[in-house]
């Protein structure tokens, strides 16, 4: 009966521990963005994010790596469709609106350095662009093209 008891007492011990520890890594784990604070909303209207969530968040399932927080311009949209994607032609199976210019939109990071090479890149929300883009990209660069300077 004592084994019993102390055993349930352990395994009640250490599934509370385990709750305090990931309680702090789940908190640790929020998106942050490339100022370091935490990850703020890209648009909701149109909804963006590869989730549709309005966060320019990345998951394993996130093969473009959206996490570009960007005010998309038309010389954006028309660089964009010539290198063969669309963004101003609504697509309903991916729930996708269709952009104009002036949309904010999550960007996929590939796309966003492209049109940086190009000299076409959109400006950005630096707060709603996630961390990640400084895996790709220096913050420097990233704050020439700041939505609050360009505006």
């Amino acid at each position: 009966m004592y084994n019993k008891l102390s055993s349930v007492v352990a395994v009640v011990a250490i599934s509370f521990l385990c709750l305090i520890i990931c309680s702090f890594y789940v908190n640790d784990m929020r998106d942050k963005n490339v100022l370091g604070t935490e990850l703020q909303l890209c648009c909701s209207d149109p909804v963006t994010g590869f989730y549709r969530n309005g966060m320019c968040v990345t998951g394993p399932t996130d093969f473009g790596t959206h996490i570009v927080c960007a005010m998309v311009t038309q010389q954006f949209l028309d660089f964009s469709k010539a290198k063969g994607n669309d963004l101003t032609t609504p697509r309903e199976e991916y729930n996708f609106p269709g952009l104009k210019h002036g949309d904010k939109w999550c960007l996929c990071i590939s796309r966003w350095i492209e049109a940086y090479e190009a000299g076409v890149a959109p400006p950005i929300d630096l707060e709603a662009t996630n961390e990640n883009a400084l895996d790709y990209i220096t913050l420097d660069i990233l704050k020439v093209y700041d939505i609050k300077i360009q505006n």
